[in-house]
């Protein structure tokens, strides 16, 4: 009898599939967001501060670009090895460590005498930023049931869309009454805040593996993904000659080190105790995944650089207004990512991402037709549409890419996703510009007005975006639910 009860109502069976978190992982993972969203929106306030940082210190513009360049490389050369340090750690002290790099970066820059020391601070900043993110990734990846991902994974949208849409807002409020200081003293109490509240809340939940640290590794990676950010950053610059160091003798290094980065991790991969496992490119899904958000990363990056100057510049707006525009979008982008979140546990990712890549083609079409004489109601229209566009992609991205791996590839999977966010927003960045720089320097020298020249620039940048974008719908349709992973741990287990 006791048998056939057994069998005919299994256990397993009958047990209910938890529809919320426990109220532990539910602020651990509040937390990591909140933390994410200041540590990500600080690194895009910079832009409206550098003027007054370079009146106050006495800087050219090209000295004081160091402070987002140097934040770029620092994030692409730290980004590979939060893989082993998340594993080597746990996730408290990844915490911990990312949140007390990040403080102390922001107290120096607040307090810096100097150029020097304000670089120094933002490349602090810069090392716990890098090992927030993939952190982020992993901890949701681990605690969260699977069937539960796509509407905790869609709060990442808000973080890495919503928190870049307002940083500028943000600096500009602050820098006007208080100065270039204030915002890392607005940022400072923050993230110490949010530092002693994770050394009450966060605890491991991933198990920890005693691997060592390839010393090779990490100089391969600062010379293969530093050389690549910072040549491909450098591009646009190099068109109109303004670039000291022509970005091709770094560009030449990252690719030659790239490959023997990629080889020195295939042979420690062996023995488990790669910088950043190559296995997750086995899996269809995290391939696919990655290769389409790369290439939508471009068009992103892209567009961000070159509409404030297309508003500013050919369309005459002020500062103010120009951001303002831009506002609603990124707002869009990032409070539509737990909606699509939910869209995705139920539909999965394909009837989100082939309208979300074709959204992006579109609008990037659509602002490839602005002239001089364009409303820039209807570059708002635009912006919009390629910010809806975006909040479908990245969600189902996101968690499709990690929901393909082994639960002890996730954190490397992580820092695979960032490390590509980093190195295709550079190349983004570097492709739109460059293309605007030529085309508008040909015009310029045929007698074209500046409006003139601009706008045939950016459309050009614009036509080639949406030209590239064809290859991500085409990759779109390839995309498939993953089923569960083999061995992926109940929410909950750790230590």
């Amino acid at each position: 009898m006791t048998v056939q009860i057994e069998a005919t109502h299994p256990p397993a069976a009958e047990a209910p599939v938890p529809d919320r978190l426990p109220r532990e992982h539910f602020k651990v993972i509040a937390l990591l967001l909140a933390s994410a969203f200041v540590v990500i929106l600080n690194e895009t306030t910079m832009g409206v501060a550098l003027p007054p940082i370079m009146a106050d210190l006495g800087i050219t513009a090209p000295t004081g670009q160091w402070l987002t360049t140097a934040f770029m490389l620092t994030m692409a050369v730290i980004i590979p090895a939060t893989g082993w340090l998340i594993n080597r750690v746990g996730t408290r002290n990844a915490y911990l460590i990312a949140m007390t790099l990040f403080s102390a970066g922001t107290a120096l820059a607040f307090l810096a005498p100097g150029f020097a020391v304000l670089v120094t601070g933002r490349v602090v900043q810069a090392t716990g930023t890098a090992i927030m993110m993939p952190l982020l990734m992993t901890t949701i990846m681990t605690i969260v049931p699977q069937h539960m991902r796509g509407r905790v994974m869609g709060n990442i949208t808000l973080v890495i869309a919503a928190a870049p849409a307002l940083g500028p807002t943000l600096s500009g409020a602050v820098v006007g009454p208080l100065g270039w200081r204030g915002v890392f003293a607005v940022v400072l109490p923050i993230s110490l805040l949010a530092l002693g509240a994770g050394a009450l809340w966060v605890r491991d939940v991933v198990d920890r593996e005693n691997h060592r640290l390839d010393p090779v590794s990490p100089f391969l990676a600062l010379i293969a993904f530093g050389g690549l950010v910072w040549g491909l950053s450098g591009l646009g610059e190099a068109a109109n000659g303004e670039q000291p160091v022509h970005p091709v003798i770094p560009l030449v290094l990252g690719v030659a080190f790239l490959g023997l980065f990629v080889w020195r991790q295939l042979v420690l991969q062996r023995t488990d105790d790669a910088l950043l496992d190559l296995r997750v490119f086995r899996a269809h899904g995290f391939r696919t995944g990655v290769s389409i958000m790369s290439v939508s990363m471009i068009a992103m990056f892209g567009t961000l650089i070159l509409l404030p100057l297309l508003l500013q510049d050919a369309l005459g707006l002020d500062p103010l207004w120009s951001g303002l525009i831009l506002l609603p979008g990124g707002l869009a982008m990032g409070l539509l990512g737990p909606v699509v979140g939910r869209l995705y546990d139920r539909v999965g990712p394909r009837p989100l991402v082939v309208p979300g890549v074709a959204a992006v083609g579109v609008a990037v079409g659509l602002l490839a037709l602005v002239g001089p004489g364009t409303s820039p109601f209807f570059v708002l229209g635009a912006h919009v549409l390629l910010s809806l566009g975006l909040s479908a992609v990245f969600t189902p991205l996101f968690t499709t890419s990690l929901d393909s791996l082994e639960p002890h590839l996730y954190s490397h999977g992580s820092a695979t996703i960032t490390t590509a966010q980093q190195v295709f927003g550079a190349a983004g960045t570097a492709l739109f510009v460059a293309l605007m720089t030529l085309r508008s320097a040909s015009l310029t020298d045929g007698g074209a007005s500046h409006a003139v020249a601009m706008t045939g620039g950016t459309r050009l940048a614009f036509a080639v975006g949406a030209v590239v974008m064809i290859g991500a719908v085409y990759l779109a349709f390839q995309l498939r639910r993953p089923v569960a992973v083999a061995g992926e741990r109940p929410a909950g287990a750790g230590h």
